[in-house]
């Protein structure tokens, strides 16, 4: 069994992100582990978490949704958590996965305000609509988290939602983010720590993943590292990223970064570090079509460039055009800039493309972080 929840903890892990590009909803971790009409268990359980991910998913009918998490100092010495996730959460702090701060309630408010994310919390947050009245003016923005049929599900603090809203993310955190930070302690998972003064490329000593550096929280106006409360430091323009997304079936499975720095691959299952695997999302004769390394996407001066290093070659959907007569084919070793609306095919039903301008909504169920979890850990109410 101890092997099945440290596997199930592995999946829930490559869910958790501080990436403003990717995480779908905020949350605080300390107040979801004690959901404890979840699943009728013991005091405090990360894999609560894996259960709020996998009603997301659902809610939003997507796969491999990431949430970003806040996380209070206390519950790394939590006495409710086994020793093995207490180990986990501090190695998701080690790694810049998960926020550990002092008071995670103002951040993950500050953190939703900035990005235009929901948030998934049952606090009546009391106090701080004050400084964030979309909280109650915005439904579905705010939802908590409830024992539904066959696991959670999600009541809107305003309104009758069910499903999280995104909002508009604020001009302060556009600002932030156009900007690259530096915290000056010795390494800081968030902001790439170490030493001050101003050679900015001798104080990233940890890697970040592309676009992952979360927005700074605000003291009184000033860039500030929430986890150790001092001031950061500019560290010049961030680099042009782009959003792309993998549609199998109708259902987005997976959405990337896009940088100017790393060109991205995708096939069944090209060895590029980094690149999109589609194999195990595929039936016989798309595997049979679709080439190890099919496409690789590259971002040149803001444009998406796409190049066809198949086989079998592809095709684009010019703004998403779903007739057959508007399929343009990509030949083997060709370019193409991709416009707004553009959808590239590597073979019927699998695409890539912008998020928002995908077909979603397929009768397909997301796949589970839950699914290595062991049945007598999750005693579920209505089971």
């Amino acid at each position: 069994m101890r092997f099945e929840i440290s596997k199930v903890l592995d999946a829930i892990e490559g869910r958790v992100c501080v990436d403003p590009s990717l995480a779908r909803a905020v949350l605080d971790l300390a107040e979801v582990i004690r959901y404890q009409d979840l699943d009728g268990g013991r005091p405090a359980n990360l894999l609560r978490l894996g259960m709020i991910i996998d009603a997301l998913s659902r809610q939003l009918e997507e796969d491999s949704v990431p949430v970003y998490a806040v996380v209070h100092r206390a519950v790394l010495s939590d006495a409710d958590l086994t020793s093995n996730e207490r180990m986990v959460v501090r190695r998701w702090a080690d790694d810049g996965l998960v926020e550990v701060l002092d008071n995670p309630g103002d951040r993950m408010l500050e953190v939703a305000d900035l990005l235009g994310l929901p948030v998934l919390t049952r606090n009546r947050l009391d106090g701080l609509r004050g400084r964030f009245p979309w909280v109650t003016e915005e439904p579905g923005r705010v939802l908590a988290p409830v024992p539904g049929q066959g696991g959670p599900a999600f009541v809107a603090h305003v309104g009758n939602a069910t499903v999280p809203v995104e909002g508009r993310p604020s001009p302060v955190g556009e600002q932030l983010l156009a900007r690259q930070w530096r915290c000056p302690e010795p390494g800081c998972a968030l902001f790439g720590g170490g030493g001050g003064g101003g050679a900015f490329a001798d104080l990233a000593r940890v890697d970040r993943p592309a676009g992952g550096q979360p927005p700074p929280a605000l003291r009184n106006g000033v860039p500030t590292c929430p986890r150790h409360g001092t001031r950061l430091n500019d560290g010049g323009p961030r680099p042009r990223t782009q959003v792309l997304a993998v549609s199998v079936g109708g259902l987005i499975r997976r959405r990337f970064v896009l940088t100017a720095d790393e060109p991205v691959l995708i096939g069944r299952s090209p060895d590029q570090p980094g690149g999109i695997t589609l194999g195990q999302w595929l039936n016989d004769e798309a595997r049979r079509w679709i080439s190890r390394s099919h496409l690789q996407f590259e971002l040149r001066a803001g444009e998406v460039v796409v190049t066809d290093v198949s086989t079998n070659g592809s095709g684009i959907r010019p703004g998403g055009s779903m007739k057959e007569s508007d399929r343009q084919q990509l030949q083997p070793g060709q370019s193409r800039i991709l416009d707004g609306g553009d959808m590239v095919e590597l073979y019927p039903g699998v695409q890539v493309g912008r998020p928002g301008e995908l077909a979603s909504g397929a009768p397909i169920t997301p796949a589970s972080v839950m699914a290595e979890a062991p049945t007598m850990a999750m005693r579920l109410p209505n089971a």
